[in-house]
């Protein structure tokens, strides 16, 4: 039985979950077998793009593990608005002029290193009374978020051209970017919304040795799985 860890590059507009389910059905109609475990080490949002670990067959065992391994990823924040959902899926405010300089956001940048508090984005995942946060959310039913730690080992700038920033984050497990983001347009008084995630760095893994999904096939996958010792 085929099994081992597989690094896949998530392209935009399809779910972890729906990439899972991609590589279990292409995996199952090769071996001709009615089940097959698959599994990820960490949701990215539809929206987002870059890399999952999948753990497949008996390496799902290998997943809790896997999620407190830290991540890298490069993140483009649109400053002067909000967004009911912390990215540009959700409902935007209306735009503010004010313009921080380059130093105010490197500042702001470095403010938000270290061990940090953050209040989870209502449209989240986390279960509240064993329902997801978002579907409460979507319902138009009061979420109260509690606080949690977040660990940030570092924010790199990268580029500014009005109103986009770009930078580098290195972060524990966890730590969502869109409250980093949300937490950093405050800190600017102007607002800001994740208008582009892409996760390059899970541990030791890079998105550099990921596959594309649209080259998806038994053979390619077999030829890219990872095995370790359990």
């Amino acid at each position: 039985m085929i099994e081992g860890l597989l690094l896949v590059d998530k392209p935009e507009n399809i779910s972890s979950f729906g990439v899972v389910s991609r590589v279990r059905g292409c995996l199952k109609a090769s071996l001709d077998v009615k089940k097959l475990k698959v599994g990820h080490s960490g949701t990215l949002d539809p929206a987002a793009t870059g890399l999952l670990v999948l753990a497949i067959g008996a390496y799902t065992k290998r997943i809790p593990e896997l999620l407190l391994k830290d991540k890298v990823y490069s993140v483009t924040m649109k400053l002067g608005q909000t967004s009911s959902t912390g990215d540009k899926e959700g409902e935007l405010s209306a735009i503010l002029d004010t313009q921080p300089t380059k130093d105010q956001i490197i500042a702001a940048l470095k403010k938000f290193e270290g061990e940090i508090n953050q209040i989870p984005p209502i449209y989240s995942a986390i279960k509240i009374d064993g329902r997801r946060a978002y579907d409460l959310a979507r319902e138009g039913k009061e979420v109260i978020m509690k606080p949690r730690k977040a660990t940030i080992f570092g924010n790199s700038f990268k580029t500014y051209a009005y109103p986009f920033v770009t930078f580098e984050s290195h972060v524990g497990s966890g730590t969502y970017i869109r409250t980093l983001v949300e937490d950093i347009g405050k800190e600017l008084g102007c607002g800001a919304y994740m208008s582009d995630l892409r996760r390059t760095q899970i541990g030791d893994f890079s998105i550099t040795d990921a596959m594309v999904l649209d080259a998806l096939s038994y053979s390619k996958i077999s030829q890219s799985l990872i095995s370790l010792e359990r």
